[in-house]
């Protein structure tokens, strides 16, 4: 398998032509399965397996889980903000350096399958009240240099989900 695959398992995210109620509804299905499909993945993995990298130089299996609720975090924020505010300008952050904290490398993972758990539950009780045209709203990530809609990063985060489960499954496929 080569290095381009073993990073993007499902391929990369490309945004529908068409955004409607029937897309946002399967995005928020797959962001409120997530958590359930985590703790299925990983229930009866060793420290061993825990410890492997997805690919060569990449994150181990517990940092890759420890970062899911990092990301979806800073997510569920800037929905927030975007529906609150007036195009705000998000605060960007450096995951590669959160993954290299003590316990995203070390800690027991159940910590971060529960805070993914409480969190996709209010995420998705959230996104359940939006209207279709609220993922017209926007928000500047100053480090893209751009405006993102909601609807792009409802996808973007619904993909991102399924992207760090295949890095899961598929690494555990091969032990």
């Amino acid at each position: 398998m080569d290095l381009e695959q073993l990073k993007y398992p499902i391929g990369q995210f490309i945004m529908p032509v068409i955004f409607d109620e029937k897309q946002a509804k399967i995005w928020i299905a797959e962001i409120g399965n997530l958590p359930g499909q985590i703790k299925k993945a990983t229930e009866n993995l060793s420290e061993e397996e825990l410890n492997q990298t997805y690919r060569p130089m990449g994150w181990t299996l517990r940092q890759v889980v420890h970062h899911i609720p990092d990301s979806h975090i800073n997510a569920y924020i800037r929905f927030k903000q975007a529906i609150t505010e007036d195009t705000p300008i998000i605060r960007p952050y450096y995951e590669e350096r959160w993954a290299e904290t003590e316990e995203a490398k070390n800690g027991e993972i159940q910590m971060s399958i529960a805070l993914l758990t409480g969190l996709h539950q209010r995420w998705v009780s959230f996104l359940k009240t939006l209207k279709i045209e609220d993922y017209q709203r926007k928000y500047i990530h100053p480090a893209q240099g751009k405006e993102l809609t909601l609807a792009n990063m409802l996808g973007m985060y619904a993909w991102h989900g399924k992207h760090h489960l295949a890095h899961i499954t598929n690494t555990i496929s091969k032990t």
